[in-house]
């Protein structure tokens, strides 16, 4: 197989396979069960580089290049989607708040987020708005000596779990009328209605209400309409790391498959002898190697810091779409036990069934790359 990894890359992970097997997978099914998340793990992640790991060591950070960042969620991926999505979400407000905040900001949030002590979450969807984040509809009004947040979000990964929320609204001011800015917004300004959802069940997926919430004007985070071009710029990065999340989990599913296919038995031979056995793994095994290439490649166009939209849109559409097409097969190996929650491949399967929508869906990303490829937009 294609190793993608520098020595050192390659050392870094295996510690962080070690830590995460004996830390987080024999509580996997326990929280599953519960819909709960081992928040109390989070600080002993950040030796890795997890939380902060691309900041600069001046800011807290251990500056990683693209190329480990999405090493360490691949491995986090292949051990369970919903660490992954938790760490990806919570180092999207990191990044955020090291970028835009202000001194007294990055006090109180970014380093408490960074050692693990606080929660977060961001509050970019909404009821009428998934992909076109242009559309949004929450609105915050400057009342002089205050702002006035009202709206709601929704589909907020971590949202039931959050000490905090960056919201995304509509600002209207004397200097700006309708642009979009962030606002950095505590647990007690707003409602928490959880979701459950048949993915990622342990990520506290839920509906945030905020209703006439009065907002000091230190709460907002960066410069005021000049948002949407800042969660823009931030995306390509967030897509190669779902992608690099779904290359872990369709790993995970492929090595579960061989495994199976060498111990189970049928007509007195294990399976994995049947033709049609070993078709399925090969099958799997070229998606996991072609979307790991992908990913990859899309990483090193960040690292040298390329305009990298295709790649980066070609690597999620691709790497996503090919973990859940590698998880169905995978079930199919197993076969009924396949559908068992006391085995991991029925969880992997709906996990990745949920890496095709968040960051843009795979249709947004088929549009991206043809305009990107073409130099014109759809006509639809």
């Amino acid at each position: 197989m294609a190793n993608h990894l520098r020595e050192e890359q390659e050392l870094l992970r295996s510690n962080v396979r070690r830590w995460l097997e004996q830390h987080v997978t024999p509580l996997i099914d326990r929280h599953e069960a519960d819909r709960s998340f081992p928040f109390e793990l989070i600080p002993g992640l950040r030796q890795f580089g997890y939380l902060g790991g691309r900041l600069p060591e001046s800011a807290g950070g251990f500056g990683l290049d693209f190329s480990t960042w999405g090493m360490l969620f691949e491995e986090l991926g292949y051990c369970w989607g919903s660490l992954r999505t938790i760490l990806n979400i919570t180092n999207g407000t990191i990044y955020r708040i090291a970028d835009q905040g202000t001194p007294e900001q990055r006090a109180a949030y970014l380093e408490p987020v960074m050692a693990g002590r606080l929660k977060c979450c961001t509050g970019l969807s909404e009821p009428n708005v998934g992909s076109n984040l242009a559309g949004i509809e929450t609105r915050c009004d400057d009342k002089g000596d205050h702002w006035l947040l009202n709206g709601r979000k929704l589909w907020i990964t971590n949202g039931a779990f959050a000490d905090f929320c960056v919201v995304a609204a509509r600002t209207f001011s004397s200097g700006c009328d309708g642009a979009i800015s962030t606002f950095i917004v505590d647990r007690t300004h707003y409602e928490v209605r959880r979701l459950d959802m048949m993915v990622l069940r342990c990520t506290g997926t839920a509906e945030l209400a905020f209703n006439d919430v009065k907002l000091p004007k230190s709460a907002l985070l960066g410069e005021e309409g000049k948002a949407f071009s800042k969660v823009l710029s931030g995306l390509d990065a967030a897509r190669v790391n779902i992608a690099m999340g779904a290359v872990g989990a369709a790993q995970a599913a492929l090595d579960l498959s061989i495994e199976y296919a060498k111990t189970r038995r049928q007509f007195g031979r294990p399976i994995g002898s049947f033709q049609l056995v070993q078709k399925h793994i090969v099958d799997m095994t070229m998606k996991v190697e072609a979307a790991r290439a992908l990913s990859y490649n899309a990483a090193r166009a960040l690292d040298e810091g390329r305009n990298a939209r295709t790649e980066c849109s070609i690597a999620k559409l691709f790497a996503t779409e090919a973990a859940f097409e590698v998880a169905n097969i995978a079930l199919q190996v197993h076969g009924g036990i396949g559908y068992s929650t006391e085995y991991p491949i029925e969880r992997i399967f709906r996990d990745t069934r949920g890496g095709t929508i968040p960051e843009g869906t795979s249709e947004v990303q088929t549009l991206i790359i043809g305009r990107e490829i073409l130099g014109m937009s759809a006509i639809t």
